[in-house]
């Protein structure tokens, strides 16, 4: 299984970027997101927007930035969805939340200070 970072290994190996390393990232990239599941859709419409945002960004300097900024602003339009509501827990019923993260990464840390905070908020 191959991971988002991946794709992103050919701009870094790249001396100039052409065709080839925008297609071969974004083939990677795209790939990673397929076999995590996201919808084909989305994924497609990703690779859509960050050409057709490199097709009219011309003859810039430094491409590069602009495709690792684009593809940051294609995840990040994915995950957050306008005018649906962010979580918000009710007050009265239990609620679970899970933290995760790898180890020595501050998770017991990080679910007491969330625990305080809930605690003293009522």
């Amino acid at each position: 299984m191959e991971s988002l970072s991946s794709g992103i290994e050919p701009l870094k190996n790249a001396m100039i970027m052409d065709e080839n390393v925008v297609n071969e990232c974004l083939y990677k990239i795209t790939r990673a997101l397929r076999q995590s599941d996201v919808q084909i859709k989305l994924v497609h419409d990703m690779k859509t927007n960050i050409k057709k945002l490199l097709d009219d960004a011309g003859r810039i300097y430094n491409k590069q930035i602009i495709f690792l900024r684009a593809i940051y602003d294609e995840l990040c339009k994915m995950l957050h969805h306008p005018g649906k509501l962010s979580f918000t827990p009710n007050k009265g019923n239990p609620t679970v939340v899970m933290f995760v993260g790898p180890q020595g990464s501050g998770k017991t840390t990080t679910c007491a200070k969330y625990a305080y905070y809930h605690q003293n908020k009522g």
